[in-house]
């Protein structure tokens, strides 16, 4: 057990440049304390105790701002990056090395039964605000751009942006933890500029043909 809270710790060193000691880490990030939480509420849940569980559950979103429910698989070394606002559902999966920023939600889609909310493969990202609705299946090292609003599977090391979600890298470069929000492609940006430049080009040709036919009438005179 204590080098499952070791490694959880280590982790955010790994992650977070803004660590410094393991008594401020242990302190004080909200991350932390939900994951630890939850492994709490998990084991009563697994045993049945689903009201104790589910009393555990809400006493750590209380103090953390992050809300997971006791129901949901979680694997090794999850690190949630400020964390408030995080929202995680009963029957969500996430495996190892996964990274949330704040405002992620993982949830369903409405009333259905049975698995509802996602599943996030080994080393997948998702970034600020991002919404991943229903029962899909976030493949492993794939990235979720913040904001993005995503409602159908996506492949292993894949990039996702907009809304709703558009994969607009796939099996490209090697997928690092240093991810930068800013990099991300706009494929609405990219779209608009392109009809922009089509718009200036009809324009052009439009001035083109109307001078065409001033020249033609004055010199018909």
């Amino acid at each position: 057990m204590f080098k499952l809270l070791k490694e959880d710790i280590d982790t955010i060193f790994e992650q977070d440049p803004a660590a410094r000691s393991y008594l401020e880490v242990i302190l004080t990030y909200s991350g932390l304390h939900a994951i630890w939480g939850h492994r709490l509420a998990h084991g009563f849940y697994k045993r049945k105790f689903f009201f104790l569980a589910r009393i555990i559950s809400q006493i750590s979103r209380f103090f953390t701002g992050i809300e997971i429910h006791p129901g949901a698989k979680i694997g090794r070394r999850l690190f949630i990056d400020h964390g408030m606002g995080v929202v995680i559902g009963e029957t969500c999966e996430i495996g190892d090395n996964v990274t949330l920023y704040q405002g992620v939600t993982l949830g369903g889609t409405g009333k259905e039964k049975g698995k509802r909310h996602p599943t996030v493969q080994d080393n997948a990202l998702i970034a600020s605000g991002a919404k991943v609705l229903g029962s899909i299946t976030i493949g492993e090292s794939s990235k979720i751009g913040a904001g993005s609003v995503v409602l159908r599977d996506v492949p292993s090391n894949s990039t996702v942006v907009g809304i709703p979600g558009r994969i607009v890298i796939r099996d490209g470069k090697k997928i690092q933890k240093d991810f930068n929000h800013r990099d991300l492609p706009d494929p609405i940006a990219d779209r608009l500029s392109i009809m922009e430049r089509e718009i200036i080009r009809l324009k052009q040709e439009l001035d083109e043909a109307k001078k065409g036919e001033y020249q033609n009438d004055h010199s018909s005179l």
